[in-house]
């Protein structure tokens, strides 16, 4: 109950402005969104991450070794380095939905990838499919972030990143049965029916995705000028402490070359054959989706519990059982597969708590809305991508030469354990750069309701 004061009248509270009005709206009907969008980002992911799962299949067609599937990885990691900030900056200005329909009918030449008679034909069909499918991650976390306030955004990239890691759980083992067709061409059948998907996902996001910065744009809000990414930015944003600190820390965060290698380490160290080991990878896949979802959930209540500090200490956390996880996965030698399994389980059930539940909400939270696309694919794309393009050049090369056990434990668990530590950082930057933040999306309201 308010106290008044003697001769003190009652201010009535500000009236919503009218942006604050359509992003309420559209944030009441978000549901046909956030699954269309979860979805999408689901096939997609698959769709570029083939290799992860019919890796093999794929060798033994070609007759190639872990060198060259380091190139591949690597073109991968490129397309995800270069077209991952140009498909944001295309969207910043011409729209984010319009940019997702036209990545979703790219799946043609994924397609046309499972015609390939050679490697090198493989490289070059597969290579340009890939940059399609970069497109879906950055844009659609730009999406989330004006669908969701910052209390809820774990939560939000939390179900993105676990539906996708769930319908895994349906589509790996059903592409791991292709490893039984014969004279090694299921890898062939694999390329069609995800670049198929993909095409069917575009209908998709144009029926059912609403993007409330088009409804903006339509009520003349944003003109698109303020929205549109220009490299001359790109300063700007990593001029914001905490985001330089995330620019660094990627370096540290090794985790895509363990994906893009784990079917292999399963194949050559642990002796499974192909179909077996998608099953052991859709085993870590299924504690990776609850782990997506449960990350975004801790991370939202490590924050009302401890205030803007609750992400870097979960972060760190997160860290610590990694490197541990790994170490136990990958360096250990278990007495039976029924131990593999629960490893690999448990393993995934760390493996994406602080991406959904810490870094992705914090890059929202510091970075202006208008730049908050950018902002992800210049993080995820373009520099955690050139990382994971080097790493992946040097890790087929180096288990080539010396296994993939000790080059797991090099470039995954050290580096994971060495992060725990970096993270102390953020406990300087990251609280003033969010009250910064908060301050000046406060004045512009301030503004917006003065005019």
């Amino acid at each position: 109950m308010t106290i008044m004061l003697p001769g003190q009248t009652p201010q009535p509270p500000l009236p919503p402005t009218p942006e604050e009005l359509i992003m309420e709206g559209a944030r009441r009907k978000r549901g046909g969104s956030v699954g269309t969008l979860s979805f999408f980002n689901a096939i997609e992911n698959q769709e570029g991450s083939l290799l992860n799962v019919i890796g093999p299949l794929i060798r033994n067609g070609f007759g190639i070794g872990l060198a060259e599937i380091g190139v591949i990885t690597a073109l991968g990691r490129v397309a995800r380095m270069v077209f991952g900030p140009l498909w944001s900056m295309i969207a910043d200005r011409w729209g984010r939905k319009s940019v997702l329909i036209i990545t979703a009918f790219w799946g043609v030449f994924t397609v046309a990838a499972g015609f390939a008679q050679n490697y090198q034909q493989f490289l070059l069909l597969y290579g340009i499919g890939l940059i399609g499918t970069v497109a879906a991650e950055p844009i659609s976390n730009g999406i989330l972030s004006d669908l969701y306030k910052d209390t809820e955004r774990g939560k939000a990239f939390g179900t993105l990143r676990s539906a996708g890691t769930l319908l895994g759980l349906v589509i790996t083992p059903i592409l791991g049965q292709l490893g039984n067709i014969p004279n090694n061409e299921g890898w062939r059948y694999g390329m069609y029916i995800m670049g198929g998907i993909g095409l069917v996902t575009g209908a998709l996001v144009w029926a059912f995705v609403k993007d409330p910065r088009d409804a903006l744009k339509k009520a003349g809000l944003r003109q698109g000028k303020e929205d549109e990414f220009r490299f001359a930015d790109v300063p700007k944003i990593l001029a914001i402490p905490t985001m330089a600190l995330l620019a660094v820390q990627l370096l540290l965060i090794t985790s895509l070359v363990l994906l893009a290698f784990m079917i292999f380490f399963f194949t050559d160290v642990r002796n499974y054959s192909p179909t077996e080991a998608t099953y052991l990878y859709t085993t870590f896949i299924a504690g990776f989706g609850i782990s997506s979802f449960l990350g975004g959930l801790m991370g939202d209540s490590f924050v009302k519990r401890m205030g803007d500090k609750g992400r870097i200490v979960l972060m760190q956390i997160y860290l610590v059982l990694f490197a541990g996880m790994s170490f136990l996965a990958t360096q250990i030698d278990w007495p039976s597969r029924t131990f593999d399994y629960g490893i690999w389980f448990l393993f995934g059930l760390i493996g994406s708590i602080g991406f959904s539940g810490c870094v992705l909400p914090m890059v929202s939270s510091v970075v202006p809305p208008q730049y908050r696309s950018t902002s992800f694919a210049l993080l995820f794309s373009f520099i955690q991508g050139g990382i994971a393009a080097i790493l992946s050049l040097y890790l087929g090369r180096l288990a080539q030469q010396y296994g993939l056990r000790p080059v797991f434990l090099w470039l995954v668990t050290v580096p994971y354990a060495v992060n725990a530590l970096f993270w102390f950082l953020f406990y300087r930057t990251y609280p003033r750069d969010k009250a910064r933040m908060d301050a000046l999306v406060q004045a512009n309201a301030a503004a917006n309701a003065a005019d």
